[in-house]
């Protein structure tokens, strides 16, 4: 197998999901492992507050800035899909690039990045107009911006469309079907719970630019950026690992930059 020749990639994670007087995750400590942060808007995580003091542990770690955009479901945690028409997507997706951008501002800082969070991003990724109107959002706010969106999905595709630079994601914990969707949370054993089975997916994709899917088939994926999730009990541990594994590996941690880069 021909390794690829990309030499960094960049690691995030979805930060800033705490809301009011409950707390999740260990921010603090997962913005000293990675390299973008993409911090909750408050339509599934966050509150002003969260927000506020994210955005400074990001810049006191120098760490890329992108906005969390999510369906208005802070009770599912932006998980439940919604019928929402393509010109909702657009209104949403800009007001809480808004939101952030205010924050970002104050603290002496710029957005760098853009990715839609759980129900949104799947749809995104398998519905052209939904993502046309997200990528249409970003380009309209600030064509310098970077959209995250699933490798090989439509997001990706859309974001290229709008010519705006766009970074393809991969899951070191999450399963893949045969068509290089991931498999829904909803069904069992979607999300990898050992983490040398996640850093072994992680490095594969990273090196070979491949995943191997549930039906045991081989997905050939572009990978510029891994996610980390924030939310589990060993989220910390396992992004600190994963960090070890791909710089052992030679493979610097960077956060992209500048639309010269774009996939």
């Amino acid at each position: 197998m021909k390794l690829s020749s990309a030499r960094t990639i960049d690691l995030n994670s979805d930060l800033g999901e705490s809301f009011g007087a409950w707390r999740m995750g260990n921010d603090a400590a997962l913005l000293a492992i990675v390299s973008s942060a993409n911090i909750a808007c408050g339509f599934h995580g966050g509150d002003p507050d969260i927000m506020r003091g994210t955005v400074a542990m990001a810049v006191e770690h120098d760490v890329a800035i992108g906005a969390h955009v999510s369906l208005p479901d802070l009770q599912g945690f932006g998980r439940r899909e919604m019928a929402v028409t393509p010109n909702e997507a657009y209104a949403l997706t800009l007001y809480q690039i808004g939101a952030l951008h205010g924050f970002a501002q104050a603290a002496g800082t710029r957005l760098r990045h853009v990715k839609p969070h759980g129900a949104l991003y799947n749809m995104a990724a398998r519905d052209a107009k939904l993502a046309a109107a997200i990528a249409r959002a970003v380009r309209d706010f600030d064509p310098a911006l970077r959209l995250f969106g699933l490798a090989n999905s439509a997001l990706i595709d859309a974001g290229k469309a709008m010519n705006l630079p766009v970074a393809a994601e991969a899951f070191a914990d999450r399963r893949y079907r045969a068509d290089g969707s991931l498999q829904p949370r909803r069904e069992p054993d979607a999300v990898i719970q050992e983490s040398d089975e996640a850093i072994a997916q992680a490095m594969g994709m990273a090196r070979e630019g491949q995943v191997r899917a549930v039906d045991g088939s081989m997905v050939a994926l572009q990978a510029d950026t891994l996610c980390v999730h924030g939310d589990g009990n060993h989220a910390v541990d396992f992004a600190r690992e994963l960090r070890a594994a791909l710089e052992a590996a030679g493979i610097g941690i960077v956060a992209p930059h500048g639309a010269e880069q774009q996939a």
